[in-house]
């Protein structure tokens, strides 16, 4: 599937507030070749020249429901500021298995590739978190554990599975609510 900004639906389309389903393991050709899809989307939106070309924002995650897609898939890559990835994911079904009383959050602020436009606050986040999921990359069943920044996204992306936005966890009377003992992530 091509992925562009075209093929992304927006938070004023409803399907985006649907709520997934699991994938079916071993997953099936057409369910990895979107995942793979997602996950050629992630990498080549941060590369600048690609990215200009092939019309893409830049991303670090993705979720099929993203597409129009109900299905629990995700892909991640998390870049360092030479463009080396860090860390990269295809999940089938992730789920979070456990997470810290202890909070965090982004100190700019969360962005999405549904959402156009700009919601400011703080989107307050477990700042440790343990996933378990199939990734097709290593084609096995895996276990992250994860905090600040990819604890962050790993949240943000599940949260596309129940049909939450990050705005929706923004304190709507004061966006930028500090909330004691959380950490804020640069």
């Amino acid at each position: 599937m091509l992925i562009n900004n075209e093929t992304i639906i927006k938070d004023d389309n409803e399907l985006i507030r649907q709520k997934s389903k699991d994938v079916e393991l071993p997953i099936n050709d057409d369910d990895r070749q979107l995942l793979l899809d997602m996950l050629k989307y992630v990498d080549n939106s941060t590369i600048e020249e690609i990215a200009e070309k092939e019309n893409l924002r830049p991303a670090v995650g993705i979720s099929a429901i993203q597409l129009g897609i109900p299905k629990k898939m995700t892909a991640i890559i998390l870049k360092d500021e030479e463009g080396n990835k860090v860390c990269e994911y295809a999940l089938v079904n992730p789920k979070i298995i456990s997470n810290s009383v202890e909070k965090a959050c982004l100190a700019n602020g969360e962005g999405c590739l549904s959402v156009v436009n700009e919601h400011e606050g703080y989107v307050y986040r477990s700042a440790r978190v343990k996933v378990k999921a199939y990734d097709i990359l290593q084609e096995k069943e895996i276990i992250i554990k994860a905090d600040g920044y990819l604890a962050i996204v790993l949240q943000h992306e599940l949260d596309h599975f129940k049909g939450v936005l990050f705005y929706d966890h923004i304190n709507k009377t004061n966006p930028y609510y500090r909330q004691d003992n959380a950490l804020m992530i640069d």
